[in-house]
């Protein structure tokens, strides 16, 4: 079952609103550990201020309970300016999650409209298609756009085997130490510098090595593939050329059938989508920095909430007060006995609460990484126009047990997105070139035919094209062998970051998870 662009994009974004609804509820759960714990040293004060009463004289009672007080009270108006500070946090996190909202809600009503566009744009397409398909300078310029095309693609195929073949051909040769020895140092060519003594070493190291049979043999491995590889980017251009000059008729026959209001139309959509996406970046910025604020808060990180804490606990560790339990565990009465259960029931709660706040913290970092891959691949999604309504996905599971296994950290976040870019089509139906519906012999075209001056973007896995409008998000590269963008080598991502978010790492998460 195949997966349409639009509704991936929307799985991805329901995916993401999942990160971000357990981020928010781990830092309100780990803020309300913190509470916790500060209202159990509160009770541990209280009991250990009880158990002086029964077995201190009021002199010294009355120095300890003032110690206690002290840092109790402190503690206490900490724990009230860190709620506020922490409810703050939470009401501005739920703002921008409302703007990220409305975004996307405004992005895919702008889809929906682009959508509407297009299939104005084709039907006026299928009635021009078979007229301007007989026309014989059009019938000669696809045709000569095409045999471009072949030879660029062929090659490019060359290019690549010579490539190979010097990888393969030339690793004997770059594991001769002798061999590499005499080439890195020019031996036999003109860059060779040396002094009498080492010349003649040098020429008894190239007897044994072979060295001058050799060296003309990699000196063609080495060569071959850069004159190829000039020779086939020079046939890309002239490809490149035809193809524009082709697009130019079609789009010319459009406009000329009343065409060009619809394509103007295209465009300005377009033109939205974008400024939304990067409204989207700039605003998942401000949140990835608000919840690293939210977090340091939640996890009590905060210099002065941390330090009345541990002025608190500091107070109730004291040497004076461990003898005060010691003695009252050493007697047995029933009301020492009472206290002592209570004051050790209250350390082992707030043990249980620092373990469950460590396991939270490291889910919490988690979290936030995989959200940053989240946000990469949404980017390079939009990027490559994966999200046309025209663009659709082989591999429905893209958004089932793969993505199950991206969150969970199973597969890497390179990794699933390759999958997608693999299982990526244009929908033959309705891919158009300038001229919606106009033939094209088959070739994929741009997932956005009609952007601003009428040019093209090829798909990342067609011809190498873009639009001269500087606007191209396409990638290229003929057959998807090369060309692409950051994205094409399956492990970098181009998503720009308007603030510092830490370290980026992509590699997948080994940790398990509540997806």
């Amino acid at each position: 079952m195949s997966l349409r662009g639009p509704e991936a994009l929307a799985s991805l974004d329901e995916a993401m609103r999942d990160i971000r609804r357990e981020e928010d509820e781990i830092s309100k759960r780990l803020a309300r550990s913190g509470e916790r714990v500060g209202k159990i040293r509160e009770n541990e004060a209280e009991l250990f201020r009880q158990l002086a009463q029964l077995r201190l004289d009021p002199s010294v009672q009355g120095e300890l309970d003032g110690r206690i007080s002290a840092a109790e009270a402190k503690a206490r108006d900490m724990l009230k300016a860190h709620a506020q500070d922490l409810s703050k946090a939470e009401q501005a996190a739920a703002d921008i999650d409302a703007a990220l909202a409305r975004l996307t809600g405004e992005r895919a009503a702008a889809l929906k409209e682009l959508e509407g566009h297009q299939a104005e744009l084709k039907a006026l397409g299928d009635k021009l298609s078979a007229t301007i398909a007989q026309e014989p300078a059009f019938a000669a310029k696809r045709q000569a756009a095409q045999e471009l095309a072949d030879i660029a693609n062929q090659s490019m195929r060359k290019t690549e085997q010579a490539e190979a073949d010097r990888e393969d051909k030339g690793k004997p040769y770059r594991d001769d130490p002798l061999f590499m020895y005499l080439w890195e140092a020019g031996y036999g060519t003109s860059n060779y510098r040396a002094n009498n003594l080492i010349r003649y070493f040098d020429g008894l190291v190239a007897g044994i090595a072979g060295f001058a049979k050799a060296r003309p043999n990699f000196a063609m491995l080495n060569e071959i593939p850069l004159r190829l590889r000039e020779h086939a980017e020079r046939q890309i251009e002239s490809a490149k050329a035809a193809e524009a000059e082709l697009e130019a008729m079609e789009t010319a026959a459009i406009d000329a059938a009343g065409g060009k209001p619809i394509r103007a139309a295209l465009a300005s959509v377009q033109e939205r989508i974008d400024a939304i996406d990067a409204e989207i970046v700039a605003t998942e910025d401000q949140r990835d920095q608000t919840t690293q604020a939210l977090g340091v808060l939640a996890e009590g990180n905060n210099p002065a909430f941390e330090s009345a804490l541990a002025e608190l606990a500091n107070a109730l560790a004291r040497e004076d007060i461990q003898t005060l339990l010691a003695e009252a565990r050493r007697t047995r009465t029933g009301q020492d006995d009472t206290i002592v259960a209570q004051i050790d029931d209250a350390r082992a709660r707030a043990k249980d609460e620092e373990d469950e706040t460590r396991d939270q913290k490291e889910r919490l970092k988690t979290l936030a990484a995989r959200r940053r891959e989240l946000e990469d691949i949404q980017w390079e999604f939009k990027k490559q126009r994966f999200d046309d309504p025209r663009s659709s996905f082989r591999e429905d599971r893209l958004v089932g047990d793969l993505l199950n296994d991206f969150l969970r950290g199973g597969i890497s976040a390179a990794s699933y997105w390759d999958q997608w870019r693999r299982s990526q089509n244009w929908s033959s139906s309705s891919e158009w070139g300038g001229g919606a519906g106009l033939p094209n012999n088959g070739r994929q075209r741009s997932s956005t035919p009609w952007p601003q001056g009428g040019g093209f973007q090829w798909p990342d896995s067609s011809f190498g094209g873009g639009s001269s409008s500087g606007k191209n998000k396409g990638g290229g590269g003929f057959g998807g062998g090369w060309g692409g963008g950051a994205s094409s080598g399956g492990g970098g991502f181009s998503r720009p970051r308007t603030g510092s978010v830490g370290t980026r790492k992509h590699g997948g998460f080994k940790t398990g998870g509540g997806f």
